[in-house]
């Protein structure tokens, strides 16, 4: 079984950069997704990114393509969000979770039902 533990949250101005990560303790197969969702007081849960295990690809939310990257370190079975650019509106509590790999290739990445497995969680504040 698969546990997810992430990291990295913390408060910086808006236009810094944040680096989260989500370790995959447990993982034995690289049929996997790693999704980071992205909750507001008082908004729903959103998904922010995806990436497949198995071959890198990605998925965006619109509003963050171009200042997020997601990406994989094999070695350490880790996922990286690197956020640059940061705005007020990131601010959230920050999720990951896994799921099937072909969830990057797939429009329901976004949907959080799509997943099985999530992190505690970490609080991103951007301050303006």
């Amino acid at each position: 079984e698969v546990q997810l533990v992430e990291s990295g949250g913390g408060l910086v101005q808006a236009g810094g950069s944040l680096r989260l990560s989500c370790e995959a303790i447990g993982l034995t197969s690289d049929d996997y997704a790693i999704g980071w969702f992205r909750q507001a007081p008082g908004k729903l849960r959103e998904g922010v990114s995806c990436i497949s295990l198995k071959d890198d690809s990605t998925q965006y939310l619109h509003s963050v393509k171009g200042r997020f990257t997601i990406s994989f370190d094999n070695a350490k079975a880790t996922v990286h969000l690197q956020m640059n650019s940061l705005k007020p509106e990131d601010t959230a509590v920050y999720y990951c979770a896994g799921g099937p790999a072909f969830l990057a290739d797939n429009r329901w990445w976004h949907q959080r039902h799509s997943y099985d497995r999530w992190g505690q969680g970490t609080q991103v504040t951007v301050s303006s």
